[in-house]
């Protein structure tokens, strides 16, 4: 089965490295034109939209900021003339140990839910008025969680895995909220991928720790995520909508 996307236009969060970046590639290869988000990696952005080509762009945007989100999802619309799939992959994940002074700690809930769940919520909103502009054909949304939304986390990561289990329950809502308008969600949970984030993990803790847990050998690659997230925005699993999958090596298996 090959999947064909000709036409259609995505928006990647987080689409300069790591799983966005194996994402944005797949879409574009499966006709897709893509808007490539960055935060900081503006030069690794740009590399990646001149490569994949397609008519892909970059828009910078920091994601903790809701002026900056909003302003994203419009200046996408203005050049894309309207969205057909949006992928809230951008997170961050921040070691806050509870031996921090409180403020230090709150400071840090504070940024990892305003990245890793408001953001994604902001961009939803808009994606869902933007979707009902597009009849018949509605609109979908997949979001990149994490097996911490299903497991938990270590216990320096209780933001992550709490903001995690939000996307969850935002993607899950937004399928019984909006299934009849044809506006589909979904959930991708990943395990460790090796990306820059897992790189910090290996260096901390190596590998072998990391994946001690995994039923296949190894660590899993972005490259192993995209095809499960071109299949969901394809259109050929609408009727999975809410659902969340797993893609974490069998390592915490619900």
């Amino acid at each position: 089965m090959r999947i064909d996307l000709s036409g259609k236009r995505v928006l990647v969060t987080g689409g300069s490295r790591g799983i966005g970046s194996a994402l944005c590639r797949a879409f574009s290869e499966a006709g897709a034109r893509v808007a490539v988000h960055y935060g900081r990696s503006r030069e690794a952005a740009e590399n990646l939209a001149s490569d994949i080509g397609g008519g892909a762009m970059t828009f910078g945007a920091p994601l903790d900021e809701i002026a900056a989100t909003e302003k994203l999802f419009d200046d996408v619309l203005e050049a894309f003339g309207g969205l057909d799939v949006l992928v809230n992959n951008a997170g961050v994940a921040v070691e806050s140990p509870i031996s921090k002074d409180v403020l230090a700690y709150a400071a840090d809930w504070d940024y990892t839910m305003a990245v890793n769940l408001r953001a994604s919520g902001l961009l939803s909103r808009r994606a869902i008025q933007a979707f009902r502009q597009n009849d018949p054909t509605g609109g979908r949304m997949i979001h990149i969680a994490s097996r911490a939304a299903f497991r938990g986390d270590t216990e320096d990561l209780v933001a992550y895995a709490a903001s995690k289990g939000g996307i969850v329950s935002m993607s899950r809502t937004i399928a019984r909220a909006y299934g009849r308008e044809k506006i589909v969600s979904f959930v991708i949970a990943p395990g460790w991928v090796r990306t820059d984030m897992a790189e910090e993990g290996i260096e901390l803790y190596g590998e072998e720790f990391l994946t001690k847990d995994n039923a296949l050998e190894g660590m899993a690659l972005p490259e192993d995520v995209a095809p499960m997230v071109l299949l969901l925005a394809s259109g050929l699993a609408d009727h999975a909508t809410g659902t969340s999958i797993d893609i974490n090596s069998g390592s915490y298996v619900r």
